[in-house]
């Protein structure tokens, strides 16, 4: 859990991590690191036949047995993973639980598991509060917990809040646990079980099954979700394989694809080279190619879906748009604080930066290590350098001697799951000291404090440690600081820093109130993509005008650049140029298709609406955000969008209506209150109206737009004195 976060929408935000979490069971301690980046559409195509690249692109799902009759051993092994076993239906076999009358006692709910008829139930709260019986229908992982889904009426399939400790006895195996042990749930609170915050449909299903289609219908608030296998199968990493199984009956030797839609070649015919001085390992050949951090990305990113269907090879950027290091999701220095699932961690690395691929540690088919313990780094580093007392300073064989303890400290989530961090950090006790993040020496010495662990290093070493996380003192300022938009500029620049710290400090740039067109446009020329996107979404806070240096993103090779591109530039977008307008309306119609992607979210539907609004379509942003209103009554964004496009469209009676039936649903609503409060006074009940503006105004006395207008109506009320006074 973060700190500082005290409303209920930072409530939400402060918790979405462990809500990802507590529907994403799939071991990412030895999972997440075998993947490594993606290859551009179409690689790898230029010498293959048009008759085999068009079957690779008619392509269907087999499903994993289909391949066992070649690659048996492969298949053994990924038989025994957490990937095989991600979603499972509940059989005897696979559910791991205590369902012989066992009960656990959470919130005064009492729920108990019972196996009945052959079916396994949990009696619980349900969505009214009643105890109810509930038939599950899946397991979801397997190690160190497992979950279980229960599907409600249309389709809602939702993740139970209890879970079972898989981890064997004694190992500190707790049996029955509920996942929010220090929150008190009922079923009006969004992370309760049945609400959509641990929906399957939404939350998890892309992740722990193969192929997966949400089919969702807006009309019935129902799901039809399919999948082409019901766990993450061989062709969640490999694509469709109904080619490659064509292939291997005809040994076709003019396809080198092999029928495959990508091939994991980032590898082969490369070494790992050691410097004779200094002992660092340098690859034999430079990674030119982005293949396996794409695939694996698509489940191992803290990222949204913005389109169904991504095939391996495809482009990661072209489906998903993932975090950057923001807080509450990562601490100042990039270390990850939120569930960020791996790959923005991965990114900052210098193993990253050299070349490493995930599968260079992991095995991607059993996902267990390559080699144990500290033999899996001595693969490309000196062991005679580093796996010694005059390197780590601890006792050969102690914990403080294993790498990943000082190099990847764990962080828990879902109460027992210790997740290692993939941004290989140098402990950094000092910067705990100066900036309050953590470090890997004090999570181990918990009786000492930080200090003391940083005078230890400078004792060892002469002076403070030295790592690459030397963005952290600028990330940490207080935001709006006018102090650190250099030094953020800085950042933004440094083509020597990893692409992800440059566009997060692009983004903490604009989020300041601090972007300005030349950094903006420098970053929407970059060669990576990542920085193209923070352009993208930096280029909302510029002025109206400065935003057509977003112009060439229209037509990036990135769907979520093209499309974030197009949200930013939409103020503007009736005063293009002829030739600019076409790509604008092409990419700002795939914005669209994503929003509607999600029509599931009453977020999605007050974007959608936002977005027709400024496109001028009022009759269909209204019905957008009346959707958004028939998933959540008490969605406060979705009033006050609605409202304000009825009041360009000259239904202020319609705009204080609807205004007035949001404020019973949330009466302590600062922004309803001062929408309703306008709507009152454009009406000319400048009295009624000022009473709202004086609540919103101490509902909220941080938003000084409140207040401000709260003094004008008092001063137009002819209480001057009293409008001066507050305005002091």
């Amino acid at each position: 859990m973060t700190d500082g976060l005290g409303s209920d929408s930072a409530r939400l935000v402060r918790r979405r991590g462990m809500l990802l979490a507590a529907v994403l069971v799939l071991g990412l301690g030895g999972v997440a690191a075998w993947y490594a980046l993606s290859q551009r559409p179409g690689a790898g195509d230029d010498d293959v036949g048009a008759k085999a690249g068009e079957a690779r692109a008619r392509a269907t799902y087999v499903g994993s047995e289909q391949c066992a009759s070649c690659h048996q051993g492969t298949m053994n092994g990924w038989r025994g993973s957490q990937h095989a076993r991600a979603m499972q239906h509940a059989t005897p076999e696979n559910v791991l639980g205590d369902f012989d009358d066992a009960k656990l006692d959470y919130n005064g709910v009492t729920t108990q598991f019972v196996h009945r008829d052959g079916r396994f139930i949990v009696r619980t709260d349900g969505p009214t509060g009643e105890l109810q019986d509930f038939e599950v229908k899946y397991t979801f992982g397997v190690y160190p917990l497992q979950q279980y889904l229960v599907e409600l009426p249309g389709g809602h399939v939702q993740a139970l809040p209890v879970a079972w400790d898989a981890r064997p006895p004694g190992s500190g195996s707790r049996g029955w646990f509920h996942l929010y042990p220090d929150e008190k749930l009922d079923h009006r609170d969004e992370l309760h079980w049945t609400r959509r915050q641990q929906n399957w449909n939404f939350m998890c299903a892309d992740c722990h099954s193969t192929d997966v289609r949400k089919n969702y219908d807006p009309a019935t608030d129902s799901y039809a979700t399919a999948f082409a296998e019901i766990s993450v199968g061989c062709e969640s990493c490999h694509g469709p394989g109904s080619a490659h199984v064509d292939w291997a009956h005809r040994r076709d030797a003019s396809d080198p694809t092999l029928g495959l839609q990508v091939q994991f070649h980032e590898r082969r015919e490369v070494a790992w080279l050691r410097d004779a001085t200094t002992g660092l390992p340098r690859r034999s050949q430079p990674r030119t190619t982005s293949i396996e951090l794409d695939v694996c990305a698509q489940c191992h990113a803290r990222r949204a879906q913005v389109a169904e269907g991504y095939r391996p090879g495809r482009s990661f950027l072209d489906h998903y748009l993932p975090s950057l290091l923001t807080s509450p999701l990562y601490h100042a220095d990039g270390q990850q604080r939120d569930e960020v699932f791996i790959w923005g961690s991965w990114l900052q690395s210098r193993m990253h930066q050299a070349g490493v691929t995930c599968s260079d540690c992991h095995d991607p088919h059993t996902q267990k290590l390559r080699a144990p313990g500290n033999a899996v780094c001595a693969q490309c580093h000196d062991a005679g350098r580093y796996d010694t007392s005059d390197h780590h300073r601890h006792p050969q064989g102690s914990t403080g001697a294993q790498c990943a303890e000082c190099h990847m400290p764990r962080e828990t989530y879902m109460v027992i799951d210790g997740r290692r961090d993939h941004s290989m950090r140098v402990p950094r006790p000092d910067q705990t000291v100066a900036l309050g993040v953590p470090n890997a020496c004090s999570s181990c010495h918990r009786e000492s404090s930080a200090q003391w662990a940083a005078e230890q290093v400078r004792g060892w070493l002469g002076r403070d440690a030295r790592g690459s996380e030397n963005f952290a003192a600028v990330f940490a300022a207080e935001p709006g600081d006018p102090s650190q938009v250099g030094p953020l500029r800085d950042l933004t620049g440094d083509v020597a820093r990893p692409a992800i710290v440059r566009a997060s400090a692009l983004v903490r740039l604009a989020e300041a109130g601090f972007a300005d067109a030349d950094t903006v446009a420098a970053a929407a020329r970059d060669g990576d993509a990542i920085l193209r996107l923070a352009a993208a979404s930096a280029g909302d806070r510029l002025p109206p005008p400065d935003r057509r240096v977003l112009t060439p993103l229209l037509r990036d090779d990135r769907r979520v650049v093209r499309t974030e591109a197009a949200r930013a530039m939409t103020p503007i977008a009736g005063s293009l140029p002829d030739d600019v307008r076409p790509a604008w309306e092409k990419a700002a119609d795939e914005y669209v298709a994503t929003l509607r992607q999600t029509a599931d979210r009453p977020e999605s539907n007050v974007a959608l609406g936002t977005h027709l609004a400024m496109r001028g379509r009022g009759e269909e942003a209204t019905a957008a955000f009346a959707a958004a209103l028939r998933l959540d009554p008490a969605h406060e964004p979705a009033y006050v969008n609605a409202a304000d496009v009825m009041r360009a469209g000259g239904r202020d009676a319609d705009a204080v209506a609807l205004l007035q039936k949001g404020l019973e649903q949330l009466p302590e609503a600062a922004s309803l209150h001062h929408a309703l409060g306008l709507a009152l006074v454009r009406q000319q009940d400048v009295a009624g109206g000022t009473l709202h503006l004086a609540r919103a105004a101490a509902l909220a006395p941080d938003v000084p737009r409140y207040t401000y207008v709260h003094a004008v109506a008092l001063d137009s009320l002819g209480r001057r004195d009293e409008a001066v006074r507050i305005l002091r």
